[in-house]
């Protein structure tokens, strides 16, 4: 009794060591995780963001220009020499058309006043605050843009870990491993041949460098994967193995996309901007105030002083630009051919994506037929590899017989991960297109 004591705390111990010294497990992460995780984490979304708040501050900026400005000013001169005014000698009773240079003033000037301004109408500010507001839009579109192709980036590295990982090369290993023994057993029997033994082992070690080098591929698909995700990439991760096919046929309503609205805003603010354009010529007006004080000084005797003076004033002041040389119709001309652009530019891309949306759906059903096709063939030559082992242990088929049925399953495996990683990248370029790839 005593040493089955003994012996099962040896196997606890034993249970608790192996336990302690297994390294953990990689996470398996959900496709929807991955996009969750890439949503908090990329940089180039943080990037796109933080455009995005620019783009406000900068409508912010052209906002605060309807805001009353106060500066203060403050001016001190001395004059080694004082200015030169000429006065008519008729003002002190001497001959019309005669003048007598003078010198007037103190040399010590001092000014300091607070100036308000506003700006009551200005076109170009209004035009302003149009184009950043419109240009806001265009930074909100980009980071909607930046957010869809982060989408379809993280499901197309997450769909190829899938396949890379759902090889069918493990298996096939197994079933050439169960051939190389039953060889080796009829070999013993003398039915078989040290050169068909030699064969098998060579597909093995064929297999086996495959396997490699699919492990090799599918650890540089997650390292890709944890990169456009944000993570470090010295934290393991692992993706389901099960694979979660659309629906077949599925149809996606088509919506507009955001390269469409990118266009069409881009076409809105280039109109703002000639619109802007247009009204400069139109006269501005301001409202200005000043308030401060004037000091004159003078430090020579027998009168030396320092006296300040209040002064203020309000006035309106209008700017109209009567003739700048022509500057402004040209740029008026840019601005109309860029407009013209702009809006050969949007049906450019309309129809670009009708045509990609109507290659994405025919491709799709190729896929889809593709995978039905290849699907049978597995089956018929998971069949067919199966009899042909029955056969060649009962002496009716060689081992030729025997590798040529199982190249043709391994080829039938191989077009099949094939067909699925073009579905899926079908489905999901026609969800992009139709402007369905944020929708779960």
């Amino acid at each position: 009794m005593l040493v089955n004591i003994h012996k099962q705390e040896i196997i606890l111990l034993l249970l608790l060591t192996v336990a302690a010294v297994r390294p953990a497990q990689s996470q398996v992460w959900t496709l929807q995780q991955c996009i969750d995780t890439a949503l908090v984490n990329n940089k180039n979304l943080q990037i796109s963001r933080n455009s995005m708040e620019a783009g406000e501050q900068k409508h912010q900026e052209a906002l605060a220009n309807l805001i009353p400005k106060v500066n203060v000013n403050a001016d001190y001169r001395y004059y080694a020499s004082l200015p030169y005014q000429f006065m008519p000698l008729s003002a002190f009773g001497g001959p019309d058309g005669q003048f007598k240079e003078v010198q007037f003033g103190v040399p010590h000037n001092i000014n300091a006043n607070l100036q308000l301004t506003l700006s009551v109408y200005n076109p170009l500010v209004y035009g302003a605050i149009q184009s950043t507001k419109i240009g806001t839009e265009i930074s909100e579109l980009q980071v909607q843009k930046t957010t869809e192709q982060l989408f379809f980036e993280i499901s197309n590295l997450y769909y190829n870990a899938q396949i890379l990982k759902r090889a069918f090369i493990d298996s096939n290993i197994t079933n050439t491993k169960k051939l190389l023994k039953n060889l080796q057993l009829l070999k013993e029997q003398l039915l078989a041949k040290g050169t068909d033994i030699s064969k098998v082992q060579l597909q093995i070690d064929q297999l086996t460098n495959q396997g490699e080098i699919t492990d090799n591929k599918y650890e540089q698909v997650i390292n890709a994967l944890k990169f456009t995700m944000g993570i470090s990439g010295e934290q393991s991760m692992e993706v389901e193995s099960l694979l979660l096919y659309p629906p077949e046929n599925k149809e996606y309503k088509s919506t507009s996309t955001i390269d469409i609205r990118l266009s069409e805003s881009q076409s809105r603010l280039l109109v703002s901007e000639l619109r802007t354009l247009k009204n400069s010529r139109l006269p501005s007006l301001s409202l200005y105030g000043t308030y401060g004080t004037t000091g004159y000084g003078y430090d020579k005797q027998p009168d030396e002083f320092l006296k300040f003076y209040p002064i203020g004033y309000a006035g309106l002041q209008m700017t109209y630009p009567l003739f700048n040389g022509t500057i402004t119709q040209r740029k008026i001309n840019q601005k109309k051919l860029e407009v013209r652009n702009s809006e050969l530019q949007q049906s450019l891309i309309a129809e670009q994506t009708n045509m990609q949306i109507d290659n994405a759906r025919q491709q799709r059903l190729v896929a889809q037929h593709s995978m039905e096709t290849t699907r049978s063939q597995i089956a018929l030559g998971q069949s067919v590899y199966g009899q042909t082992i029955l056969q060649q242990a009962q002496g009716t088929a060689g081992l030729p017989d025997v590798l040529l049925a199982d190249n043709a399953l391994r080829e039938a495996q191989q077009n099949y991960l094939m067909a699925v990683v073009e579905y899926l990248k079908a489905d999901l370029e026609l969800k992009k297109l139709t402007g369905n790839i944020l929708n779960k």
